[in-house]
């Protein structure tokens, strides 16, 4: 029980990091008005007494240095200048190495922690208005109480029913009343009277509830402290004390009647009540009802994921027995089937919605990696990111997350340039990094766009001559050389630094990008900055596919990659060298490749006998596939390569058909750098040329 609290504890501690760094970007946005800065403390304080349960005494200390210092900015006692504002950033980032360190039962604390530590205890000593006292905690927005905090001296009358979600998050009532013993005398006492007969038990029910009485010298909002994490999981009042009511307004005294008759007293006007007493009386706004949620573990969703896939497989096995039965269409088997199919893409869909997680969590980590790559380098970088909140297959998410931080940190190590030598090619000194998300085609799209100096081609092209990676004489194109960066052991990097030049370098980044089924490239233009474009599935579970039949197998396209599907005239087809052709498309040529040919299944097709199916390949090229025909277009299940066979080329994955073979699923990309690294004549063809130099 004790590691599924932990897990609990962990996940919402992600949770509240999210909310903290929202937060501080408003924060940083120069917006610290009383809000922010409560729900930024809040978050802290949260994870602070969450950590303390679980003896983790680093996070307890850093979080109550961070905690004070955001108490300083709420009572105005500190004023949130850039200074502060930048320290908070990075207090934030240490506060989550910390718990990402407990998480993984790391041993090993952030870099950055001393000097941010001392610095915030020099913040929060210089502003501490306590003279020799302990720090006091106050519970921030909590909701507890609708009149002013109770004198001290006093006796709290507090009714308290937990519902089920109560013990459903771990929470156990003794320790709150061993909390609240903590503050001073307590008495409890239990109603058992909603406690049905033993048959009669929900497991997961809660039927107790307990009066309680705590004399103590503590204040309301102490006492209210206690029960900060289970807001929302039971049902409290917290009354005023007995022994000191809650103290009311004297009424104005009336004014001295005139005496009667006397017509030059004018007599007197109504008064108005007090703002403060109209205040009081109007009813506190309404809360939204929070939607409920439930965690589940995901290895329960991916089991689920897995059965979705065999009901799809399953569903297309039927299908085939029926086609291949000839039934008559009066046997209503076929419509049967088909209302299977769209209910198993329904179920695929739903499974997916619940796997899929924004990428919002990742783009703040990612922020994270930018701040300390900027100070390890002493450069100024105004981070942006943009889509957040597009939602991702979580195992796409735990695949991105090191590819991004490596080419982030190279943007800034080497995209991005000092601030004296930006302001000297008339920039400005801070650099601008982007980080965006969206939807495209069935992917999501995720680029990384700087306005730094770009890509030094020259340099590139001495560099991998130097190392033997190209011939001396070779003639290369803009793109070509841009792809040199993707070789393994590649690196431009003068020093070995904390961020680069250790000889790991993008052909890191190419191949997660490619486990996960997607595709990279560059664009650059020198002195004006370089962008990094990832397409990648939505998920890596299932795809729509069109089975197209190569030589004597059949094979399956994924539906996101095809732009459209011709049977072009033979006079389309044109020869550009010995056994390469080209398809003319009005005034573009788009090149020719045959997938039995490039697969070493069968000689290429005439153009008579070929079909050709037009995909997207890099980052806005095309390629013509030709195929011996189109079978179906069909949902099918990703079965990875990589553990049962190794890689193949020309494909990223495989499915198993209706009647039980396996086909390959294509890789567009891939089958145009099986292309390029076939002898050819010169070509500049749209999408493969940054191919050619993989």
């Amino acid at each position: 029980m004790s590691n599924d609290l932990r897990a609990i504890f962990f996940t919402e501690s992600e949770d509240l990091i999210v909310a903290m760094g929202d937060g501080l970007g408003i924060m940083s946005e120069g917006a610290t008005d009383p809000d922010t800065v409560n729900a930024v403390f809040r978050a802290v304080h949260s994870i602070k007494g969450s950590a303390g349960a679980f003896g983790l005494s680093d996070i307890v200390s850093f979080a109550h240095s961070f905690e004070t210092v955001l108490d300083a900015i709420r009572s105005d006692r500190l004023a949130p200048d850039a200074d502060v504002l930048h320290l908070l950033q990075r207090a934030g980032d240490v506060l989550a190495d910390l718990l990402e360190a407990a998480r993984d039962d790391r041993p090993e604390v952030p870099e950055a922690l001393p000097a941010i530590l001392d610095m915030l205890e020099e913040i929060g000593s210089a502003n501490d208005d306590s003279v020799g006292d302990d720090f006091v905690f106050e519970a921030v927005g909590l909701g507890f109480f609708d009149a002013a905090p109770a004198p001290a001296g006093s006796v709290f009358e507090i009714a308290f029913r937990p519902g089920p979600s109560f013990f459903i998050n771990g929470h156990e009532p003794a320790n709150l009343f061993a909390a609240l013993a903590e503050l001073g005398e307590l008495t409890a006492t239990c109603d058992v009277t909603g406690l049905p007969p033993l048959a009669e038990i929900d497991p997961d029910g809660s039927y107790l509830a307990w009066t309680l009485r705590l004399a103590t010298e503590a204040t309301a909002d102490q006492v209210g402290e206690v029960f900060a994490f289970v807001e929302g999981l039971c049902d409290l009042d917290i009354t005023l004390p007995a022994e000191a009511p809650a103290a009311v307004a004297p009424e104005p005294e009336p004014p001295e009647e005139a005496p009667a008759g006397d017509p030059a007293l004018p007599s007197p006007e109504p008064q108005a009540a007090p703002a403060a007493a109209v205040q009081a009386a109007a009813p506190p706004p309404a809360r939204e009802a929070p939607r409920p949620t439930l965690r589940v573990e995901l290895d329960r969703v991916d089991r689920l994921i897995n059965s979705v896939g065999e009901l799809i497989i399953n569903q297309a096995v039927i299908a085939q027995k029926i086609a291949e039965a000839n039934l008559p269409r009066s046997s209503g088997l076929s419509s049967h089937v088909e209302d299977l199919t769209f209910l198993a893409r329904d179920i695929q869909e739903g499974v997916m919605r619940i796997r899929a997680q924004p990428l919002k969590p990742l783009f703040q980590r990612m922020a994270r990696v930018v701040r300390e790559a900027a100070e390890g380098t002493g450069k100024q970088v105004d981070f942006i990111t943009e889509g957040e909140d597009t939602e991702v297959d979580r195992t796409v998410i735990e695949g991105l997350g090191d590819p991004l931080m490596h080419m982030l940190r190279n943007a800034v190590d080497h995209g991005i340039e000092t601030p004296t030598d930006r302001e000297a090619n008339g920039k400005p000194p801070k650099g601008r990094l982007v980080l965006s998300a969206s939807h495209a085609s069935g992917n999501v799209r995720i680029v990384i766009r700087d306005d730094g100096a770009g890509l030094n081609r020259p340099r590139i092209k001495e560099t991998a001559v130097r190392k033997g990676l190209v011939s001396p004489d070779a003639t290369l194109t803009e793109a070509e050389i841009d792809s040199l960066l993707f070789l393994p052991g590649f690196s431009t990097a003068a020093s070995v630094t904390s961020l680069s030049g250790r000889g790991v370098g993008m052909d890191v980044v190419r191949s997660a990008v490619t486990a996960l089924g997607g595709r990279i490239a560059i664009s650059s233009r020198l002195g004006e900055g370089t962008i990094f474009s990832i397409a990648l599935p939505l998920t890596l579970a299932v795809l729509d596919g069109l089975i197209v039949s190569v030589a004597d197998q059949l094979m399956v396209i994924p539906v996101s990659t095809i732009l459209e599907t011709v049977r072009p005239a033979p006079s389309d087809f044109l020869e550009v060298g010995p056994g390469h052709r080209v398809l003319a498309m009005g005034e573009r040529h788009v090149p020719l490749l045959d997938v039995a040919s490039l697969l070493d299944l069968g000689p290429a097709l005439g153009p008579a006998d070929a079909v050709v199916v037009l995909v997207r390949t890099g980052e806005d090229g095309q390629a013509a596939l030709t195929v011996k025909g189109i079978v179906d277009k069909r949902q099918v299940v990703i079965k990875s390569l990589r553990h049962s066979v190794g890689a193949v080329a020309g494909a990223s994955a495989a499915t198993i058909l209706g009647d039980g073979k396996v086909a390959l699923i294509l890789d567009p990309d891939a089958l145009v750098a099986i292309s390029a690294r076939r002898p050819s004549p010169s070509l500049d063809h749209q999408g493969s040329d940054h191919e050619r130099a993989a």
